[in-house]
């Protein structure tokens, strides 16, 4: 259908201009693109393959402000090769979702929109433009919000290849989009959305999902390339799934060696993806500085977990066992320790002890004799003062 033809049925047909078109939810508007005639596909118009059709009719469609995608294509019987393939308006169609069975407020994917354009393979190899329609049934986005559109969204290789590192380096998604939004001059250059990068992300995980512990075998074999004073060990359960893994580098064992006397562990600190528990053992140098000897992640807090740890502390280390181990209060941690560290000495942290004050007492007195208790625990220079403190602090929240 040709302008002049539009112009002539007046009574039923109009065309605007995109910048001033406006939503009708009658059938008989129709939005012809206004774009540039070297945008413009042409019928009898020739392509050396689908893919150059295709690359053609995407940026045809990105000037006029709307989304594509293939609707038929036709094979050869003997070769299987496409003979003709037909692109459609990503808005062809009727919906088969009523109105009130929407389940989301969302727009219009289907609204019979008629425009599309198909290729037929001629004698010479060559794709060549037989059918053209350029009307639309809905109005057109404006340039500020094409790349919103599907089909001129994507992740490119080079943005996946820099998501993958900024993820490797911990730096969000959120900070990601800004990062190349201020590369690509503008949030509408970059070619994709916030949702597409997620989706990346999360296809990637979903690749990576199931071999995540062989993945960590391997980079610890690197590694122990790398240093071969690294150690670490993996254990798995009947299925072949990681249970537990132990790992110290040559740095941590050397400052086990000189400063391990006092081990603190903590297994506080839970890793929601997977699960499991990471446990820690640090202690502190000579400047007070925290030093890591060690990590480890359990699949439980069992005693059987904590002896299997400790056994390869001892067996990682390259001095005698440590003479104090602070831990919290957890009666399987106590128990392994007796078992694997019996000549050590155990001790309980101040920080845990505290912290369970305010669960025991009641608020009023928590608030009136926190500093007393405080001057107790933190001020008192050797058993028999603390005891006599304490004593007394007791009878005075009594």
């Amino acid at each position: 259908m040709s302008v002049e033809q539009l112009e002539a049925n007046s009574d039923c047909r109009r065309v605007e201009d995109i910048s001033l078109l406006s939503h009708s939810k009658s059938m008989d508007d129709v939005y012809i693109p206004q774009v540039a005639e070297n945008y413009k596909p042409k019928v009898g118009q020739e392509f050396e393959s689908i893919d150059g059709v295709h690359e053609f009719y995407i940026k045809y469609a990105k000037e006029a402000g709307f989304s594509i995608r293939s609707s038929s294509t036709k094979r050869c019987k003997g070769t299987n090769e496409v003979v003709r393939i037909e692109f459609v308006c990503f808005k062809e169609g009727v919906s088969s979702i009523k109105d009130g069975e929407r389940k989301r407020c969302r727009g219009m994917t289907r609204e019979n929109c008629k425009a599309k354009l198909a290729v037929v393979r001629s004698k010479t190899g060559k794709f060549v433009i037989t059918v053209f329609v350029e009307e639309h049934s809905h109005p057109l986005s404006n340039p500020q919000r094409v790349h919103l559109v599907r089909s001129h969204r994507s992740v490119s290789e080079a943005k996946k290849s820099l998501t993958l590192q900024f993820s490797a380096a911990n730096v969000p998604t959120h900070q990601q989009i800004s990062i190349l939004e201020f590369e690509a001059e503008g949030i509408e250059n970059i070619g994709c959305t916030k949702k597409d990068i997620y989706n990346h992300e999360a296809k990637v995980q979903n690749e990576l999902r199931g071999q995540d512990a062989e993945l960590l075998k391997e980079y610890f074999l690197t590694e122990q390339e790398k240093d071969p004073c690294f150690f670490f060990k993996i254990d798995v359960d009947d299925d072949g799934k990681l249970k537990h893994c132990f790992w110290a580098d040559s740095v941590s064992r050397r400052a086990c060696g000189c400063f391990g006397d006092v081990v603190v562990f903590d297994t506080t600190y839970n890793t929601n993806q997977y699960g499991m528990i990471f446990a820690p053992l640090v202690g502190v140098n000579n400047h007070g500085q925290t030093m890591l000897f060690a990590c480890a992640f359990l699949s439980d807090e069992k005693m059987e977990s904590f002896v299997w740890l400790f056994e390869l502390l001892k067996d990682s280390m390259p001095t005698n066992n440590p003479k104090m181990i602070i831990t919290d209060q957890d009666l399987a941690m106590t128990k392994a320790i007796v078992q694997s560290l019996p000549n050590t000495f155990h001790t309980y942290c101040s920080w845990h002890i505290l912290e369970k004050f305010s669960t025991y007492l009641n608020a009023i007195t928590y608030r009136d004799f926190y500093k007393d208790f405080q001057q107790c625990i933190w001020e008192s220079e050797c058993p028999e003062e603390f005891e006599k403190k304490w004593v007394t602090t007791i009878e005075k929240a009594s």
